[in-house]
């Protein structure tokens, strides 16, 4: 009977998978934090309050040129530089779309208030990695709440396995490796391996500010500061932690898959 019992139940859930990218994008909860944009009208450049709050040091305000210099990389979204503002100058954007080809592309400015999105592999990657991607994920020291948000993309609600994408045990059955954390000196030899085990060609994914930059613990004399003083690194996925709908905007987009 408790068989039966979850046959029926599952029959009546229906298809629980979201249909994006081919259909609407997914609600994103109200606690969402997406890009700070600042508002240079609005603020009063020589409190530099957000600037003193960021526990990051992603934010600089340049008041000799008007224009400010804000760091996604180093960024933990946590809202504590609006919050701090006492000019209301800095509000937060509801954008999903984060991920950068390339670590400059993370600089936002008044002349730049979106990163780039990143763009897709070239033809001859796309042609190997487009039907079939297979990850394996490395956590360099992660708190694991980026670990996961990238365990939630393998769940019913997402199936990325439909789009091809699959994380496995392995780094000699992947064609990437998708990192996590600000590599610490525990996990640094464990990272190396990982990557020469990695058959070519092959792809390296930073997700989260950690991995990026080193997050918090950046300039710790136990860390590394993120993958790229490691191994090479593709595809940079910003966020503390990003919101799985971010990690596969990055996903699709780095495959191709994804235009707008």
């Amino acid at each position: 009977m408790y068989l039966l019992d979850q046959l029926q139940t599952r029959w009546r859930q229906g298809y629980r998978t979201i249909a994006y990218p081919a259909g609407p994008i997914p609600a994103l909860p109200d606690r969402f934090h997406g890009v700070p944009m600042i508002s240079l009208e609005q603020c009063a450049k020589e409190c530099h309050a957000c600037v003193d709050a960021c526990p990051t040091e992603a934010i600089k305000l340049l008041p000799q040129k008007k224009n400010f210099e804000l760091d996604l990389g180093k960024c933990l979204f946590c809202r504590t530089c609006s919050q701090a503002c006492p000019s209301g100058a800095i509000k937060v954007a509801k954008d999903h779309r984060l991920s950068v080809r390339h670590k400059q592309d993370l600089q936002i400015s008044k002349e730049n208030s979106q990163p780039r999105l990143a763009a897709a592999l070239d033809e001859k990657l796309r042609k190997i990695f487009g039907r079939s991607f297979k990850l394996r994920q490395v956590s360099s020291g992660g708190c694991n709440a980026c670990e996961a948000d990238v365990n939630v993309l393998s769940t019913i609600g997402w199936d990325i396995g439909r789009f091809g994408i699959q994380m496995v045990a392995s780094p000699r059955h992947a064609d990437g490796l998708l990192i996590t954390g600000p590599v610490t000196d525990n996990m640094l030899l464990a990272l190396q391996k990982s990557y020469e085990a990695l058959p070519e060609p092959r792809v390296v994914i930073a997700v989260g500010s950690c991995a990026i930059s080193g997050g918090p613990f950046a300039g710790h004399s136990q860390t590394h500061n993120g993958a790229d003083s490691v191994v090479p690194v593709d595809l940079y996925i910003p966020g503390c932690p990003p919101h799985p709908l971010t990690i596969l905007d990055g996903l699709l987009r780095l495959l191709g898959r994804l235009d707008g």
